[in-house]
């Protein structure tokens, strides 16, 4: 199964985070699931970063390639069809980028890794 990851899930699989729930860490050691990390949420974390709120042992281009490499993990552009499908979208939330992976699980019909239930508003498919 195809399946997006939030910002957070990412950084808190990648360190093994207790925050995780099991179905969140079964899912994602499961060998049948391919995962997508979006170009938003790398645009997310580089602004963190900039402001000093998210901090990397090495660089961060150096981490996320890194994790990406060893977990199998995908990059997901964002397409015309992603950034038009936000404005449709009523303002259960108001982070912009949460509210654009809103919109890529939407458009790729697939279930978004994401310990934010607000997320379901929208109608994806939340696995946490």
């Amino acid at each position: 199964m195809k399946i997006l990851l939030d910002t957070q899930a990412f950084l808190w699989l990648s360190s093994d985070n207790k925050k995780l729930s099991k179905t969140a860490r079964e899912t994602f050691l499961n060998e049948k699931n391919n995962f997508f990390l979006s170009l938003v949420s790398i645009w997310e974390m580089s602004i963190k970063s900039s402001l000093g709120k998210l901090k990397f042992r090495s660089s961060m281009e150096r981490f996320i390639l890194n994790e990406s490499q060893e977990n199998n993990i995908e990059q997901m552009t964002i397409t015309f069809q992603h950034v038009i499908k936000v404005q449709t979208l009523p303002f259960y939330h108001r982070d912009p980028f949460d509210r654009l992976l809103v919109a890529q699980a939407l458009i790729e019909d697939i279930p978004i890794l994401s310990s934010d239930a607000a997320l379901e508003k929208y109608g994806v498919n939340r696995i946490w």
